[in-house]
């Protein structure tokens, strides 16, 4: 079934909550860091049980690579040596001497390793292996279940597959499982049209909005303060630029097997605005902004075709099995927008009210993951499906089920059909 699908912002959508992302930002710093928050394990909640003689079968994945180290060691190095200058200028605070002692320390851990997995990173991937086999068994000790794997040629993302895919063979040693990072995978997977890209890049489309927020909600001069005597010998130090750079070392740290922090050097409205430009940011480039109209969402149409024709040559054939797909953050936004999981796809268009729409560190944390779970009865051929989100069961809003958060496949296909049309 191919779907030709055309542009569409789907304005017709439920109205937003106002969602606690302050309160959880204060309580949870971690949070702060957005795309760069760790996999929330932690918050994995009870599932659902089918009704009553639907079994699942089939596994459609799509999942971000684990926990990272920063992309360039550059992002770690270069805030060591502005502190490094400083030291040499003997212009430190005890506060900024001790900030000095931690960056030293954090280098020797992160050096060499720039956009790496680090161990958490490997663990994710191992459990959610472990915990989809154990949730859901009969997708892989049926009859000839079969897993194929792909990811981005990124890897970062090829270990995540390798180690995902590891673990199910460990716990089936029979199971058939097959992977590649093939360039011609990217079509679909790191799918971005031009049009997408053209908005991003622009000076006149959203940048003058975004620095005008950014300008009113990034204040460094408590921080600076609390660290340096002085400026000065530091020659051309963007002073706001530096907090940022320290916010950045600060949110990674999170994904790092370390007891070292560096939450303490801000506080909590702090961490909350910096966020909250950030959330900026990737709401407008990325995901469902109305600034955007609606066009990120074509990112995604590609790998939702892709999604939906292995499902369909499953139930075809009445085979079991999975289907793995990995991917970064750039790519599980708009997927996650374009299936309508409940609140991803809000668009607002005013900047202030865009924390209360769309949270990047609810969409898109590291490990992030979108599975999708097939049941059928044994003579039936009524299908249903399941959305998981990071693990935890959402409902695709616009979708009417009597059996949420169950859904007939057949209406979920004739939604998705009829978005393509709109």
């Amino acid at each position: 079934m191919l779907l030709i699908f055309a542009v569409t912002s789907c304005t017709q959508r439920k109205q937003p909550q106002e969602q606690t992302a302050r309160h959880e930002i204060f309580a949870t710093p971690e949070k702060s860091g957005g795309v760069l928050y760790a996999y929330p394990c932690g918050d994995i909640s009870s599932k659902t049980p089918a009704p009553d003689g639907y079994k699942p079968f089939y596994i459609s994945y799509f999942g971000r690579h684990g926990s990272r180290y920063l992309v360039n060691d550059s992002e770690y190095k270069n805030i060591l040596n502005i502190f490094m200058q400083a030291d040499t200028a003997g212009v430190l605070t005890e506060l900024g001497k001790e900030t000095l002692q931690r960056l030293t320390a954090i280098w020797h851990l992160a050096e060499g390793n720039s956009g790496e997995l680090t161990p958490l990173g490997a663990r994710q991937m191992h459990d959610i292996a472990q915990r989809m086999y154990r949730q859901y068994p009969e997708v892989f000790t049926g009859d000839a279940p079969r897993v194929s794997a792909v990811s981005t040629i990124v890897g970062r993302c090829i270990h995540s597959m390798q180690l995902l895919c590891q673990r199910l063979s460990e716990l089936q040693p029979e199971l058939n499982v097959s992977w590649d990072a093939d360039p011609r995978h990217m079509a679909y997977l790191n799918h971005h049209t031009e049009e997408a890209v053209r908005f991003r890049s622009a000076q006149d489309t959203w940048r003058t909005g975004y620095n005008q927020f950014r300008t009113k909600h990034v204040n460094s001069e408590r921080l600076t303060n609390s660290m340096f005597t002085d400026m000065l010998p530091l020659g051309n130090i963007d002073a706001d630029e530096l907090m940022w750079q320290l916010f950045y070392v600060a949110n990674s740290l999170q994904n790092k097997d370390t007891d070292i922090s560096l939450y303490d050097l801000f506080e909590s409205q702090e961490l909350f605005d910096l966020w909250q430009c950030r959330n900026y940011s990737w709401y407008v480039q990325y995901a469902n902004a109305a600034e955007n109209g609606g066009i990120m969402m074509r990112n995604a149409m590609p790998l939702l075709q892709n999604i939906i024709d292995s499902a369909n040559h499953f139930i075809r054939t009445r085979s079991a099995g999975a289907t793995l797909r990995f991917g970064h953050d750039g790519n599980i936004v708009p997927l996650a927008m374009l299936l309508h999981l409940d609140g991803c796809y809000n668009s607002v268009s005013d900047p202030a009210e865009f924390y209360k729409a769309w949270n990047d560190f609810k969409v898109a944390p590291m490990g992030a993951n979108i599975q999708i779970i097939f049941f059928r009865k044994d003579a039936d051929d009524d299908i249903l499906v399941k959305f998981l989100h990071n693990e935890n069961e959402i409902l695709i809003p616009p979708v009417n089920s009597d059996i949420a958060p169950y859904y007939r496949w057949e209406n979920l296909l004739e939604f998705y059909e009829k978005l393509g049309r709109d």
